[in-house]
């Protein structure tokens, strides 16, 4: 293992902007991937948060730009590497690390996601862009709307990828990849090496180098896991309890839904605790100002879906908070990696009523290892409760088809910014002639509610037909927060 980032063959600009931020030593994922990288391999790798992958694979991609003479080149400066992620969160943390690392060097990078104004962006990309940080549907708006060119991709990265498959992205990554250069670099970084991002990969990668590591630490090396079970009409009680008494001042608090982030944010803010909730139907601009205002200190505590979470960077946070248990134990893993990063210790803390036991059991199953049950005084859990089904989070609907003759442009959306898109505005369409013998229909019946989809807006213009069958995908906003023109936003988590 190479015990210098000079050492895997790093320009001296780009280890100097790394010692500036005080990485000296690389990782494992960055000792096998930044060479690999470097003499332009595919690459699969599976690297949950916390392994330093971000800077694995961003640093060869600015000295392979960095190495290119513009001045030769004829024409407009192309994007040269694509970087999608699912979230806008994750996608402003990556471009944030591409800025930082790439002090130095002259690489223009930009990010993209929804949510937000439109008309900037296209501005910046009359400008020159090296390296685009994008989320999928922001992406496919701009297709559409021909105001991006990806015809000089060289590099294409997938990160966390499993996140991208769970909410449903697959059609717009499948719409994207025919759009991009078929002879290119491709690099794929999953949590997990799951049957679904094994066939996403056989499809993409060519002859790829795997990659598969662990944290640098364990999570109980570097994490100190413990469960209170209590009653679930007291875990707010008992998590205010432990905050003040506790005496914490960064506290990132998980939930199940984004009503329960809002509810609970708003019940600790009024007991005199500050707390802000960060989720997909927040506005860009109220995502941006509570993860601001938690990273400087002056919030005491964020609460936060698991989506939503993605991207959330902060060396030294001291504590985690699962105030709900995940549907899912991987995700856990997520949340409680989101503290003891770089080499800093930390503390995950889950308050779990009789309704998360079978949760708790698949979470230690997939840890192999049973979790440190402490009940505290005044907070004993009744065991002769009943459990109750579980509310879960709702899923990512799927994207609506699209109707014969839609109107592949859409019309002017209503929706919120950040919220789901309520799609194109209808317009009116010619009466049928009613058949003989035909009359009113029953209220609610099949033939009076009709098949209002082809109503609704169609198709991507300019989006490209990629995995078959995938330009029926309808007008109906994106997961990240993307419009499409005139639209409003879809939801990110």
């Amino acid at each position: 293992m190479s015990s210098s980032f000079a050492e895997l063959g790093l320009l001296p600009a780009l280890v100097r902007a790394l010692g500036e931020r005080g990485y000296t030593t690389p990782t494992p994922i960055q000792t096998q991937a930044i060479p690999a990288v470097l003499e332009g391999r595919d690459l699969l790798a599976a690297a949950q948060t916390g392994t330093g992958k971000t800077a694995g694979f961003t640093l060869p991609l600015l000295q392979r730009i960095a190495q290119i003479d513009f001045g030769r080149q004829n024409g407009k400066a192309k994007i040269r590497v694509l970087i999608l992620t699912p979230t806008r969160e994750l996608a402003a943390q990556v471009e944030e690390s591409v800025r930082h690392y790439g002090k130095y060097v002259d690489v223009k990078s930009m990010v993209m996601f929804g949510g937000v104004n439109i008309n900037p962006q296209k501005e910046k990309l009359n400008r020159r862009v090296d390296i685009l940080v994008a989320t999928p549907g922001r992406l496919l708006d701009h297709v559409g709307q021909k105001t991006i060119d990806l015809s000089g991709i060289d590099t294409l990265v997938l990160d966390e990828a499993d996140r991208m498959l769970d909410m449903g992205f697959i059609r717009d990554i499948r719409r994207i990849l025919p759009l991009l250069p078929a002879d290119r670099q491709n690099l794929l970084f999953s949590a997990t090496f799951s049957d679904e991002i094994k066939t996403l990969a056989a499809g993409i990668l060519n002859n790829p180098l795997e990659i598969e590591v662990a944290r640098r630490n364990t999570p109980a090396e570097l994490v100190t896991q413990r469960v209170h079970p209590v009653d679930r009409d007291k875990k707010r009680p008992l998590l205010e309890r432990l905050i003040r008494d506790g005496d914490w001042h960064q506290v990132l608090v998980f939930t199940r839904t984004k009503h329960g982030a809002n509810r609970l944010a708003e019940q600790l803010d009024k007991s005199g605790i500050s707390a802000l909730p960060i989720h997909g139907n927040k506005s860009q601009s109220a995502r941006e100002r509570a993860l601001r205002e938690f990273k400087d200190g002056s919030l005491r505590v964020l609460v936060a879906t698991d989506i939503a979470a993605r991207g959330i960077d902060i060396d030294g946070l001291p504590h985690v908070v699962n105030y709900e248990l995940p549907n899912t134990p991987e995700d856990y893993v997520h949340r409680i990696g989101r503290t003891g990063r770089a080499g800093a210790s930390g503390e995950a803390v889950s308050l779990v009523c009789v309704d998360e036991f079978k949760l708790l059991a698949d979470i230690e199953k997939l840890m192999k290892r049973r979790l440190e049950q402490v009940v505290l005084p005044g907070f004993e859990p009744d065991l002769s409760v009943a459990p109750e089904p579980l509310r879960k989070a709702r899923e990512p609907r799927p994207p609506r088809q699209k109707p014969a003759g839609g109107n592949a442009r859409g019309g002017a959306g209503g929706g919120k910014p950040g919220g789901r898109s309520e799609g194109p505005a209808k317009q009116p369409q010619p009466k049928p002639r009613p058949k003989a013998g035909s009359g009113p229909k029953p209220a609610g019946s099949p033939e009076a509610n009709g098949n209002r989809s082809g109503n609704r807006g169609g198709g991507q213009p300019g989006g490209g037909n990629g995995g078959g069958g995938n330009s029926k995908r309808g007008n109906s906003g994106h997961r990240d927060g993307s419009r499409r023109p005139g639209g409003s936003g879809g939801r990110a988590g």
